[in-house]
């Protein structure tokens, strides 16, 4: 006997319009710009940044935050690793509609587990899943600190913190890798030329 708990009575249902057509709409082809790295590396910054390159020549995109994300579809997880897989495994799912609707979603998350990175990238085909590796060292990340947390943690009030007491896996096999230059940031310009340049050259912004 079957219960309403068990969700092995589903099927899945196709609609007549699909992600060609949606594409064709939109003149862009879905992505998932996955940008990883350490707390203060700049995630957010570089999220935004190519958002408006993207906006200003009429493409359509959406940013996932993780901090934002966890004031509502991930507010009750913690930031123990089961929760830090379950966190971007939610996040990775979001991520693929977006992109199956056919937007450039940009996801910008600590994700410090390699294998839950490749766990998303495993849920889009491999061309349309880019990752992008903040790689800025932890001393510059730590000396930014703009929501004071390195602090935190530092001091002992914060357990379990990427890069301090717990740690960050880095890509092996990134699409695009950002980090300073003769010990010179990047400016947010550069960074967004950088990801959409990438998308234009693989032909992300036109269908």
């Amino acid at each position: 006997m079957s219960t309403l708990s068990n969700a092995t009575n589903i099927f899945w249902q196709d609609c007549q319009l699909g992600k060609p057509e949606r594409q064709k709409l939109l003149n862009q082809k879905g992505c998932v710009v996955w940008i990883t790295g350490l707390s203060g590396s700049g995630k957010s910054t570089l999220a935004c940044s190519p958002s408006s390159e993207l906006h200003s020549r009429g493409k359509l995109s959406y940013i996932l935050d993780g901090d934002n994300l966890r004031h509502g579809l991930n507010k009750d997880l913690g930031f123990k690793p089961e929760d830090r897989t379950e966190n971007i495994r939610r996040t990775g799912e979001v991520a693929k509609l977006f992109a199956d609707a056919g937007l450039i979603c940009v996801a910008s998350l600590i994700s410090p587990y390699r294998r839950d990175r490749d766990t998303c990238r495993a849920m889009l085909p491999d061309a349309n899943f880019i990752e992008v590796y903040m790689n800025m060292p932890l001393s510059l990340c730590e000396a930014r600190d703009p929501k004071g947390l390195y602090k935190l943690a530092r001091a002992g009030k914060i357990k379990g913190f990427t890069g301090i007491d717990d740690p960050y896996e880095p890509p092996l096999n990134c699409e695009i890798e950002i980090k300073e230059d003769d010990g010179d940031c990047p400016t947010p310009k550069v960074m967004a030329g950088q990801v959409v340049t990438y998308l234009e050259e693989k032909g992300f912004l036109e269908c």
